[in-house]
């Protein structure tokens, strides 16, 4: 086995023992397939008020200009499938903040990785991502042969479906690369026929300013009137693209004890919810990602689902 190889592997092995799901590499290099889809995708107006997507196009699409001298991406991921569910007379909170905030999770791991490979290598620079900069995550875990893109534009595998968390390590290491895997999407358009909103405009094109992740967690300003009661209950992120997705059949849960849910955000009912104060919010989502749209977000969300 050569150096590469071995490294490769190596490096395989230590993400298993961490609790990745799977861990692929790609060479480091201009994305050129992503280019032209992300430029139209902008053109279209289809980030909606997200302005931070129209920044820092070019290191979007090349990992050497965000990590000098990168010569690999290597791409994770993490399973968040839940073991039990909200209540069933609820409003719905999407299955990935369910438990601790996974930014805080995944860099943990990612830090654990990289000095993994510094003390079994050597002096190997890189950088961790999660979420945090601008890296197309799931174009590198595709290329790295962790999944395809589906229709929804999410990652999706055979063996797991898609309930995951992407991230990546970009290193100034040569290492063995893999191959993207197939498209098994075929015919089925499921993901398309149940989005409440309409956001997958075509096949693979999502229209990021009409989904209902957009409305509930990134857009400061007033949900727009015209998508009263599209909302189907939920009141921070959406999961109907992946819930319908027959390839989630095969979702596993967790074993990570941080993605377990606070138990009052299991059992509130939507009463519950409707009544929360700011310190209960503070309590059960203490170190969750639904502090992003803060209190007065969620009770924006709610009084608009109260309309339904």
């Amino acid at each position: 086995m050569n150096a590469k190889a071995h490294y490769s592997t190596s490096i395989k092995t230590e993400a298993k023992r961490l609790g990745f799901l799977s861990c692929g590499i790609s060479k480091a290099e201009f994305l050129e397939d992503e280019a032209p889809r992300l430029e139209a995708w902008l053109t279209r107006q289809m980030h909606g008020e997200m302005g931070y997507m129209e920044n820092h196009f070019d290191k979007r699409l090349d990992p050497t200009k965000l990590v000098e001298g990168s010569k690999s991406v290597i791409s994770l991921l993490l399973n968040y499938y839940p073991s039990e569910e909200q209540n069933q007379d609820s409003y719905k909170i999407s299955k990935y903040a369910y438990g601790t905030d996974y930014h805080f999770v995944i860099k943990d791991k990612l830090k654990s990785l990289l000095q993994f490979i510094q003390e079994e290598i050597g002096a190997v620079q890189g950088r961790a991502f999660v979420d945090s900069a601008p890296v197309l995550d799931k174009a590198w875990a595709a290329k790295s042969g962790l999944g395809w893109i589906g229709k929804h534009s999410n990652l999706l595998t055979k063996e797991v479906g898609s309930y995951y968390f992407i991230a990546e390590l970009i290193v100034d290491l040569e290492l063995e690369y893999d191959t993207p895997v197939t498209d098994h999407c075929g015919t089925c358009t499921a993901c398309i026929d149940a989005c409440p909103t309409e956001a997958i405009v075509a096949p693979y094109v999502v229209d990021g300013s009409k989904c209902i992740s957009y409305f509930t967690i990134e857009l400061k300003n007033e949900i727009p009137t015209e998508f009263g009661g599209k909302f189907d209950d939920w009141m921070f992120g959406c999961d109907v693209c992946q819930e319908v997705c027959p390839w989630n059949r095969f979702s596993k849960p967790h074993s990570e004890p941080l993605f377990d849910p606070h138990p009052e955000l299991l059992s509130y009912s939507k009463k519950d919810w409707d009544e929360i104060t700011e310190e209960v919010f503070k309590k059960v989502f203490k170190k969750s990602a639904v502090k992003r749209t803060k209190f007065s977000g969620l009770k924006r969300n709610i009084k608009f689902l109260q309309r339904d």
